[in-house]
């Protein structure tokens, strides 16, 4: 955090300006409707702010940016701010509570950062200076997401407390422990759930839950990012990581092995899909749970962030009656919710869809969907014979993985069938040299081929911060783009704190023509296929990215660390 941007109490102390003064400065009321409030407050004793709110003289947000404004003092979403700890305990949550205030962090010059509803009340501070012994910095929050927000920050930091006391303190993590009782411990129940809640709310992909020699840690991943949004004691990690396990189904007494489970909650009503992965390391057992969130893969291809010929690509392979089209890139690039955005395009009562998934991620209507079961006997393989014989007319395969599963996807393709899946590949001329490298010969490979998609995600530029400039000359001659081209970068404000906010994709699609099927029968090299679909306008990774970072969408810097 950066303390520049803040400015100091003694500054505020020194001008003591009065709210209402404050707000007539900033046109957001008049000297009547200051009156009348102020005769209300004679009355009820209530806070001036609050009169101004509940008489509908000014909104909670107007009044915290009016404020925000006048000021010169940060405005913090508590949505997107991740407290530390160490603040939260420094004040009490009653104490919070009755002065509308939340603590955030501790800046580098030791003070205490503090957000407040009415940053103009003094004698807040003073309570709050003599609580913690530090100097404050002071930052405006509405008191709607004040007291809001209360329950989740104080909750955390209360059910870690309370498991703490309960948890033996010379506990080693190699240990055998009595399991059960511990992780029926209402304190670590609680303290796991609210920390799900908590991603899912942030809109985390995955939370990592890990243990080190002295401490242990929770981080979530937000728009392909990770940090820390919670530590605690090492020696409580063995309960957090059985209560995870027993969630998930999992056998809680071995802890020598990975193992494999899955999760079911409702956080705000939606219905979240967790798979759960545990990895036994040095320090303990790591937990890493991949968040599934079924309104996520109700995503049209209008809202894949396609450029319109790439729209007319796809929805071209949407129509195919017959072929392969594959998707590719690396993990958590998004190719099963393009998958899934295609397959609801398909989706009509008269055609039959079956796929076959590891693990099936989202449940769609009218669509049979299969779930790999290796122990059971059902792998890939296996399932796609039996598919095979159910008369399907499109085909979903979640991963090409061997050379048994691509040439039956690909006897599907050749009879009549179209057949959806993905790769791991970095572009998308590529998908075809690695089926031949699978061991699939190169003439069924040329013969059923029909199109590739490799994708990437990038961060979406924050639309309330982001900065336009104008392009650096040298840069535009490595772009290929005129001189004086305007793009635009990320600054970072209280909403969302880096500059971004979000994600979306950037794309190479690769028609297959008949020059194309030819190379690739002729054992084309990936760079002369690459250097003949561009020929014949298929746009590359870097190009797609650097078309949306000029409209706006992302950064340059962002789309350069994110493709060749």
């Amino acid at each position: 955090m950066n303390s520049a941007i803040v400015p100091s109490v003694a500054a505020l102390q020194m001008k003591q300006p009065r709210l209402g003064d404050v707000l007539i400065q900033a046109g957001a009321i008049t000297k009547e409707q200051l009156a009348q409030a102020l005769q209300l407050q004679k009355t009820t004793g209530k806070r001036l702010g609050e009169i101004f709110i509940s008489e509908g003289i000014i909104s909670d947000t107007r009044l915290a940016e009016a404020l925000s404004t006048q000021l010169r003092l940060p405005l913090f979403s508590l949505t997107r701010y991740h407290p530390m700890p160490e603040a939260i305990k420094m004040v009490p949550r009653a104490v919070a509570e009755r002065l509308s205030l939340i603590p955030l962090t501790i800046v580098d010059d030791g003070l205490l950062l503090i957000t407040m509803s009415n940053p103009l009340d003094l004698l807040a501070q003073d309570e709050i200076r003599m609580l913690t012994g530090r100097n404050l910095k002071i930052g405006i929050s509405t008191h709607e997401e004040i007291a809001k927000n209360l329950d989740r920050l104080y909750n955390l930091q209360n059910n870690l407390e309370e498991a703490i006391v309960e948890i033996d303190p010379d506990t080693e993590i190699n240990k055998e422990l009595d399991v059960t009782a511990s992780t029926e411990d209402a304190p670590v129940i609680q303290l796991v759930g609210n920390l799900l809640q908590q991603a899912v709310r942030e809109g985390a992909s995955d939370i990592h839950v890990e243990a080190y020699e002295k401490s242990a840690r929770v981080r979530f991943r937000v728009d392909g990012q990770l940090y820390t949004a919670f530590e605690y004691p090492v020696s409580l990690h063995p309960s957090v990581a059985s209560r995870i396990k027993i969630m998930s189904g999992m056998d809680i007494a071995e802890r020598r092995k990975p193992q494999d489970g899955r999760i079911l909650i409702r956080v705000d009503g939606r219905r979240i899909d967790l798979r759960a992965s545990i990895l036994p390391t040095m320090n303990g057992e790591k937990a890493v749970l991949r968040i599934l969130d079924q309104e996520s893969s109700n995503v049209g291809l209008d809202r894949l962030g396609l450029e319109p010929d790439d729209m007319e690509k796809i929805q071209m392979f949407c129509e195919m009656p017959w072929g392969i089209m594959l998707v590719t890139g690396p993990t958590g690039s998004g190719k099963s919710t393009t998958l899934y955005s295609m397959l609801q395009r398909i989706n009509q009562p008269d055609v039959n869809i079956i796929t076959v998934e590891d693990p099936v991620e989202f449940s769609v209507a009218g669509i049979n969907q299969v779930f790999v079961n290796e122990k059971a006997g059902l792998t890939f393989e296996s399932a796609l014979r039996s598919i095979l014989r159910q008369d399907p007319d499109k085909v979903m395969v979640g991963e090409i993985r061997d050379q048994k599963t691509a040439q039956i996807a690909i006897r599907a393709a050749l009879t009549g069938h179209f057949v959806l899946s993905t790769l791991h590949t970095n572009d998308a001329p590529s998908a075809a040299t690695r089926m031949v490298d699978m061991g699939v010969a190169a003439f069924l490979v040329s013969a059923s081929l029909s199109g590739v998609i490799a994708q990437r995600l990038v961060r979406r530029l924050c639309p309330l911060c982001r900065e336009e400039y104008e392009l650096a000359p040298k840069t535009c001659e490595e772009l290929r783009v005129p001189v004086g081209t305007r793009a635009f970068r990320a600054r970072g404000c209280n909403e969302c704190r880096n500059g971004y906010k979000g994600r979306r994709g950037i794309y190479e699609i690769m028609v297959l023509d008949d020059d194309l099927r030819r190379m690739v029968l002729e054992g084309a090299s990936n760079l002369d296929l690459r250097n003949a679909a561009i020929e014949k306008g298929m746009k590359t990774l870097r190009q797609s990215g650097i078309n949306a970072a000029l409209a706006g969408f992302t950064s340059l810097e962002e789309v350069l660390t994110s493709t060749l």
